[in-house]
């Protein structure tokens, strides 16, 4: 069965994009055929700065394979080296509805106060995530919560393409992990953690020091009560007795017996240290692979190669069913 899936190279990993993303593909690729991009074509939708956005799309790759991604079995690339991803994005925008981007949420979020300063590009998000969905046949599009929404526009785009051109593209169903899909924000744990936060003290990123990574944990907002419990009421103490459960693989269930009496600061410095040991080797392996770009670039080239046969080769019948093709 075939899955796909993608993160932009914006700003700085977080655990959440660990925990949520990168991780979850580590295991998918094991019974999947995988295909994983660095959708650096998404990220420009905002503003980027080109030395940054550079650097950001080789640590992706790097965080990628040293997370557990194997360029031999996944097919990983950069998208906006295969430029059949912006060729169908155009075809589906004409098939796809003004009213239907206008419901996009996140589009309603990003936008905020910005008026007729937004990006046109933002608009159109959904339409261009839609073409590299579907350019690779997936069966199964694995996603947060949040992005939900933009794969039922995938499904809604094919199935009318299927309808008023013939059959092209494999309708994919959304795959959401419950598990650790939505880290919440260690200083406001209403909202999901963001790299985009207002302050840092909001995320972990998986490049932060252990010293870092250990104030980050004692400041984060739980509450008032005593004991140690799994009370989803509990936004905030729930969130860290997930990480505890990420990071070492015991339930949460036993997390919170062990420390229930022990009081925040035990449990804190516990789940603190259970993050420092988690995120120790990948920093490492991350480092590494930084260190030789050459290599990590002769990477991207060989999977964008391969994505590029696949790509192109399905934009062509859709062109074709369009009669564009003479």
């Amino acid at each position: 069965m075939k899955a796909i899936t993608g993160i932009q190279p914006t700003n700085t990993l977080h655990i959440g994009n660990l925990f949520g993303a990168l991780l979850p593909a580590v295991e998918l690729q094991k019974t999947h055929d995988l295909t994983m991009m660095i959708v650096d074509l998404h990220a420009i939708t905002v503003a980027q700065d080109p030395k940054a956005l550079r650097k950001n799309i080789l640590f992706l790759a790097a965080a990628y394979i040293a997370a557990g991604i194997d360029p031999e079995k996944t097919l990983l690339f950069q998208q906006s080296t295969v430029p059949a991803h912006a060729e169908l994005a155009w075809l589906l925008q004409t098939v796809a509805r003004m009213g239907e981007l206008e419901r996009m949420t996140q589009f309603k979020d990003k936008a905020g106060a910005k008026g007729e300063n937004v990006s046109v590009g933002l608009f159109t998000y959904p339409v261009l995530m839609a073409a590299d969905i579907l350019l690779y046949d997936p069966e199964v599009v694995p996603v947060g919560e949040d992005q939900k929404q933009h794969v039922e526009l995938t499904r809604d785009l094919a199935e009318r393409f299927n309808r008023d051109f013939g059959q092209t593209f494999v309708v994919p169903k959304p795959v959401i992990r419950l598990e650790g899909a939505r880290i919440l924000g260690l200083d406001n744990p209403e909202k999901k953690m963001s790299k985009s936060a207002a302050s840092a003290k909001n995320y972990i990123s998986i490049m932060d020091d252990t010293d870092t990574i250990a104030k980050k944990i004692r400041a984060a907002v739980t509450d008032s009560l005593p004991n140690i419990t799994v009370d989803d009421a509990r936004l905030g103490l729930k969130n860290l007795l997930t990480i505890h459960h990420l990071c070492t693989g015991r339930s949460i269930t036993d997390i919170a017996a062990e420390f229930e009496t022990q009081g925040n600061k035990a449990f804190k410095d516990a789940t603190a240290t259970a993050l420092i040991d988690f995120l120790t080797p990948i920093q490492k392996k991350i480092t590494d692979l930084l260190a030789n770009e050459t290599d990590l670039i002769e990477i991207l080239a060989v999977g964008a190669a391969k994505a590029n046969t696949q790509a192109s080769a399905k934009v062509q019948v859709a062109k074709e069913q369009m009669g564009l093709v003479l």
